[in-house]
């Protein structure tokens, strides 16, 4: 049970940070240099724990594994905090950009579900896209 609740409160705590750094983030300086150090400490950190989890010779290895998947989600990393910093900077709150961010999303999810990887959509997810819809409805108002 351990395994399937550690990754959700990992991204939960991680996710409450980001969001918090992103809000915090001064305005005066350039999106794309504090993103700059964000990454450097991000390759620093990623380098490290790859050393801590697998052998140093193996780095060349497990590079040349790697195809256009990860360089289009450094792309779409990059994308998703520009936009949240842009969000913010906007004047949204912070407990309501990511709530209008993350339903969106998740509707958005089960209709790629749905048309790239042929998986079903429930009645319950149905009327779960419903309710999200009416969530944004009134978050508007």
């Amino acid at each position: 049970m351990w395994e399937l609740i550690w990754p959700i409160l990992l991204v939960v705590g991680a996710n409450t940070f980001y969001n918090i750094c992103a809000k915090s983030t001064p305005v005066d300086i350039n999106a794309f240099a504090s993103l700059s150090i964000a990454y450097f400490t991000a390759m620093i950190l990623g380098i490290i724990m790859f050393f801590i989890t697998d052998s140093p010779l193996k780095l060349t290895t497990e590079l040349a594994k790697a195809n256009w998947t990860s360089v289009v989600l450094g792309i779409s990393i990059v994308a998703l905090e520009f936009g949240y910093i842009s969000i913010y900077r906007a004047g949204w709150k912070i407990g309501e950009a990511s709530l209008v961010a993350n339903i969106i999303l998740a509707c958005v999810l089960l209709l790629v579900g749905l048309l790239l990887y042929k998986e079903a959509l429930s009645l319950r997810q149905i009327v779960g896209l419903i309710i999200c819809g009416l969530g944004l409805f009134l978050i508007g108002k």
